[in-house]
């Protein structure tokens, strides 16, 4: 290596201070939108030193491993949001990604079905708005509907045939194997300490310390609490929501996906059925208020956790405004009956005893002060850090863009310092 060479990488290893770097940027959150940054950054940039810090002993057990496993149109979302770009771009991209590594996948178009008259005015604005997002749908009248799902009952439905499901989980390990970064598991965040002349120090739960130039947050669940201890106010809090699943126990029912239409107040889909590559059927979810940021049961609570839930005035705004829409939620979290009976406003012929408990996921809503849940991504850059404080749904399908555009914003602020 030539002398001057040879001085730019110590000056690179060791910093214009003396400080010795374990890497050039550190992500926390070993998720799927945490490994795509860490991929994207690598490859944008070849030679970066990246390490992912993942507190649990593997990657993808939280949003990424708990869903429908749906790679998603882009058809729900305002047009030219982050939400219907990247999401648009990101499942073309995902189905590409999946066939490229051999990762189990299918492209099987998906129905959108209103079974109440007050909702096809909102079945309209949706063929409306994925024509302007670029995405090719099919209207249908009743009797159409039968072509695709022979047991399905409606008044009209779209179809939207660029809708698939993968195997996200399978997904994130590529991205970690592909990525060349350090990926450290078992590896909790517990304190930081950010001084932008200087750099990032993490501690660990074990004492150890990571030392980096540049910090990503991609904790989900967790980023507001990773924000605040880097010093930043984010300006909003995860509220979770818990949405609880059941699976068919005769998934020759359905032959594919079949959504309700959505309340555009919302930014949850409503109970839809899901033909997953397993063959297997999902049913749900519901949304309701979890008890702990991890809160996958009404048994699971964390005082702590939902205290600052409680605490943050935009949850009781959040509960005044929608209480009627909760009260629903929560009504068919409890009853196995009142589950049964939103299922079968799109499958008449199904019965208590073809549901079957699974397992459930806890969404990562962001939602501020004035109780607004946020509706698009949300992504902020501080000194030496970005943050991804808002990336629920489709953030999975939506994954190799929006870790494009994290990884961007990390190696600019790399190359500032």
């Amino acid at each position: 290596m030539h002398y001057r060479s040879r001085e730019v990488e110590r000056v690179r290893q060791r910093g214009a201070y003396g400080i010795s770097y374990d890497c050039d940027v550190l992500v926390i959150g070993g998720g799927i939108v945490g490994l795509s940054t860490a991929y994207a950054i690598t490859r944008a940039a070849p030679g970066t030193r990246v390490t992912v810090l993942e507190k649990e002993p593997g990657p993808a057990r939280h949003q990424t491993g708990r869903n429908s496993g749906v790679i998603h149109s882009g058809i729900y979302y305002r047009p030219g949001s982050l939400k219907a770009r990247y999401a648009v771009r990101g499942a073309a991209e995902m189905v590409k990604f999946c066939a490229e590594y051999g990762i189990a996948h299918a492209v099987t178009g998906k129905l959108i079905v209103a079974t109440e008259r007050d909702e096809l005015p909102r079945l309209h604005a949706l063929v409306q708005r994925g024509r302007e997002n670029g995405i090719p749908v099919r209207e249908l009248g009743a009797a159409q509907i039968a072509e695709y799902e022979p047991e399905v009952r409606g008044l009209a439905a779209i179809h939207v045939g660029t809708t698939g499901i993968c195997d996200f989980v399978g997904v994130a390990g590529q991205l970690a194997h592909a990525s060349g970064a350090e990926i450290r598991y078992g590896a909790e965040v517990v304190r930081i300490d950010r001084r932008p002349a200087l750099g990032v120090a993490v501690r660990l739960g074990d004492g150890g310390v990571v030392r980096a130039r540049v910090l990503v947050n991609c904790a989900g669940l967790h980023c507001d609490e990773i924000a605040r201890l880097a010093g930043d106010e984010p300006g909003v809090r995860i509220v979770p929501f818990r949405g609880e699943y059941y699976s068919l126990a005769r998934p020759e029912l359905v032959n594919g996906l079949v959504y309700p239409v959505p309340d555009p107040a919302f930014p949850f889909l409503g109970v839809h059925l899901t033909r997953g590559i397993d063959e297997g059927v999902h049913i749900g979810p519901n949304a309701v208020p979890a008890l702990a940021r991890e809160g996958y049961g009404w048994g699971v609570v964390r005082p702590r956790e939902l205290g600052a839930t409680l605490a943050w005035p935009g949850s009781w705004r959040i509960a005044r405004r929608h209480w009627r829409y909760g009260a629903g939620e929560l009504r068919r979290s409890v009853s196995k009956a009142a589950f049964t009976r939103a299922v079968r406003r799109l499958l008449p012929v199904v019965s208590e005893d073809d549901l079957l408990p699974a397992a459930a996921g806890v969404r990562a809503q962001a939602v501020l002060r004035d109780g607004t849940l946020v509706d698009d991504f949300l992504i902020r850059e501080e000194a030496r850090t970005v943050h991804v404080l808002n990336a629920p749904s489709p953030a999975a399908t939506a994954s190799l863009p929006i870790g494009r555009e994290v990884g961007r914003r990390a190696l600019a602020a790399l190359g500032e310092v």
